[in-house]
């Protein structure tokens, strides 16, 4: 008879704590997809948030232009983003990233939908480095001349046209700035990317 007790008890107590573990691993479970959902509506944010920039930086740069006022209108001087190809290649470029974070924009609401999901994050990371490498490497590249623009050069006969065109430089400024705004949004977004993945 207590042999026979004592092994109703053992069942018994296996059972109570098999009972015992099952919600906790459920509320686990739910905890890790309330976290991942709310790193992906954060990365959704700072996706619109790095559009804006990007758009923002193509459409100034352009836009820029000008002319100065006091020649005539058969001898004028003009400054012009496509009298350089730094700064068409950086309107290219940024057109490009700002086109590739409207289209992954999709992927960003697959992540929020199902956050345990490795795959569309996974292509997210890789292809927000290769958008950054683009960005970064368009935002140096036109940075460099508007230092140019702004100091000039005595040893190659680079002269700074800013303080005559000073309209043309604010544009192009505020573009080179705006362009570096969205490398900083995507540098967050393959950190949090990394992290998702790491945690999956």
């Amino acid at each position: 008879m207590r042999n026979g007790d004592s092994t109703t008890i053992d069942v018994s107590e296996s059972s109570a704590i098999a009972k015992g573990k099952a919600p906790l691993i459920a509320v686990t479970k739910q905890e890790t997809g309330g976290w991942k959902r709310g790193v992906a509506i954060f990365d959704f944010i700072l996706r619109l948030g790095a559009i804006v920039a990007a758009l923002a930086a193509a459409s100034t740069m352009g836009t820029s232009g000008e002319t100065l006022p006091f020649f005539t209108q058969f001898f004028q001087f003009q400054a012009n983003y496509d009298d350089l190809p730094t700064f068409q290649f950086f309107v290219i470029a940024m057109a490009i990233v700002s086109g590739y974070l409207v289209l992954s924009l999709p992927f960003s609401i697959v992540s929020i939908v199902r956050p345990h999901a490795a795959a569309p994050r996974l292509l997210l990371l890789i292809l927000d480095t290769v958008a950054l490498t683009l960005n970064t490497s368009a935002g140096a590249a036109a940075a460099s001349i508007v230092y140019l623009a702004h100091k000039g050069n005595p040893n190659t006969n680079w002269l700074a046209i800013c303080q005559q065109f000073g309209g043309f430089c604010q544009k192009i400024s505020g573009a080179v700035v705006a362009s570096f705004v969205s490398v900083v949004v995507f540098i967050f977004l393959i950190l949090l990317s990394a992290l998702a993945i790491r945690q999956a």
